[in-house]
């Protein structure tokens, strides 16, 4: 199979976050090549109709399928709370049926199994996708028996994309809601981070948790499902292109991106503009 044969995995969020997912996709499998899509310009999602969430990630996959993509991760809580539904059942039939979309939220269901051991389940995440119930739908199909509790943290992501995770600010935040959570079930023994901003407050949260719960993060779990998504789909890991490469596309200005993404990966980046 030739290299115009292949194509690299396409990663979309609405902005950085998903740096985490395709970090943690990267370091458990770095034979691929993968293509970043942050829709900066136009975010954050979190705040806009599920009509304009739905309209921009169509838009977004859409781009990536033109860029070549056939397997795409909405490495974004929002656009796969929103838009994923709609986009397999409605658009990809007509699109191409042989391109695959998938997103975040249930990979990450599909581990708690084997993670928590009385079923009682604490989520932090934006006030969007609490709003949205897509974990409760997503926990109540797979673990019926399980109880979610959910508390929505609207400061943590501006404190993140100020570069203020190390702060006194992100301290006393991340203080007050995990207090809250356990105010509605001290009970509760493993916490996901359902908003991929998050792994870069993990510390803080578990040293407040302080061992109560264990905390989860998207990444991980995420990267684990995708591997074993390709396992079990060779026809499409085969015309995945193996060769290491990541190429970085913002709709917003590339060196504000790349300054922002230091942030989030540890190391520099070079993104380039590009415009639906």
């Amino acid at each position: 199979m030739t290299h115009s044969d292949t194509f690299p995995i396409g990663i979309f969020d609405s902005g950085y976050g998903g740096l985490t997912i395709l970090d943690a996709i990267r370091r458990r499998l770095p034979e691929y090549s993968y293509l970043y899509l942050g829709d900066n310009a136009r975010a954050p999602y979190g705040i806009r109709s599920f009509d304009e969430i739905y309209r921009f990630t169509l838009e977004a996959m859409r781009f990536l399928f033109d860029r070549g993509c056939r397997l795409v991760i909405l490495a974004c809580n929002t656009a796969s709370a929103k838009a994923l539904r709609s986009i397999q059942q409605k658009d990809l039939p007509k699109i191409d049926s042989s391109r695959r979309v998938l997103g975040v939220i249930r990979p990450t269901v599909e581990q708690l199994g084997g993670l928590t051991s009385d079923g009682r389940i604490g989520l932090f995440a934006t006030p969007g996708t609490v709003a949205s119930g897509s974990y409760d739908i997503e926990i109540a199909k797979l673990y019926p028996s399980f109880r979610l509790y959910s508390h929505a943290c609207p400061s943590w992501v501006e404190i993140v994309e100020a570069g203020k995770a190390d702060s006194d600010i992100a301290d006393e935040a991340v203080k007050t809601d995990v207090e809250a959570l356990f105010a509605i079930e001290p009970t509760i023994d493993t916490i996901i981070l359902g908003c991929t901003h998050y792994p870069l407050l993990l510390d803080k949260v578990e040293e407040h948790v302080a061992g109560r719960a264990k905390v989860v993060t998207q990444g991980q779990l995420v990267a684990e499902s995708l591997a074993d998504y390709l396992r079990r789909h060779p026809e499409i890991a085969e015309r995945c292109r193996r060769d290491g490469d990541v190429e970085f596309l913002t709709t917003g200005p590339a060196e504000r991106f790349d300054e922002n993404a230091s942030l989030f990966l540890g190391h520099e980046v070079a993104a380039k503009h590009c415009e639906f």
